[in-house]
């Protein structure tokens, strides 16, 4: 049997991405854990994250599993979500200014006033529903392009490799939603908040050997 670990560094909604990954994952263990040697040992891991980046990082640093993350993303299939993507880049932009893990080139930055098509303001932080314009992935098999996810954020992605961009998304800006990179691959939006396109992402995740 194999299994699924979700990082428990205290920051994510574990419970929601633990329940949404049972339904989809077949006979695989999903479990929540804190342990190295448990999230090591895991098939598959998923990196989660909301909140504040500042607070992520000391937690990260704090518990040691800033390093479990970064030994996971160069040996298994590793999924990370909203603030777990924003910790895989070398820099942010919130909490005046934040390291982060390093392991993809390029920064977070804040939406900055982001106008819609009608000249109006748009919202910040961006919240809801949107359309995701993917590039092709495994992890995309069986969802329609365009369709839409759930967002909750105020800062989004700016990889320096944009042949590392797995989809887009537009809110005033067009910004990188999804990247992908060897066994790695990150989403902004929730997918355990996104109903049957989220599903259907975890479901293609839970079967996904990196390649």
């Amino acid at each position: 049997m194999s299994t699924i670990a979700i990082i428990d560094y205290g920051m994510g909604n574990l419970h929601s991405i633990a329940k949404a990954m049972e339904r989809v994952a077949g006979t695989a263990r999903v479990l929540i854990s804190a342990e190295p040697e448990a999230i090591l040992a895991a098939d598959r891991v998923v990196f989660p994250g909301v909140g504040g980046i500042g607070h992520t990082m000391d937690e990260l640093q704090r518990t040691g599993l800033g390093e479990v993350a970064r030994e996971v993303a160069a040996s298994k299939p590793m999924l990370c979500i909203c603030v777990g993507m924003q910790a895989l880049f070398e820099r942010s932009e919130e909490s005046g200014g934040t390291p982060c893990l390093g392991l993809i080139r390029g920064q977070v930055r804040r939406f900055a006033e982001p106008m819609g098509a009608d000249g109006q303001k748009l919202k910040v932080p961006h919240m809801g529903w949107n359309q995701v314009h993917q590039r092709a992935h495994p992890l995309w098999r069986d969802i329609a392009q365009d369709s839409r996810f759930y967002f909750v954020h105020s800062y989004y992605a700016q990889p320096v490799e944009t042949a590392l961009v797995a989809g887009e998304t537009d809110y005033g800006v067009r910004f990188c939603c999804a990247l992908a990179h060897e066994n790695l691959f990150a989403v902004q939006f929730h997918p355990e908040k996104s109903q049957h396109a989220g599903l259907a992402l975890l479901g293609n995740f839970s079967r996904w050997d990196g390649e």
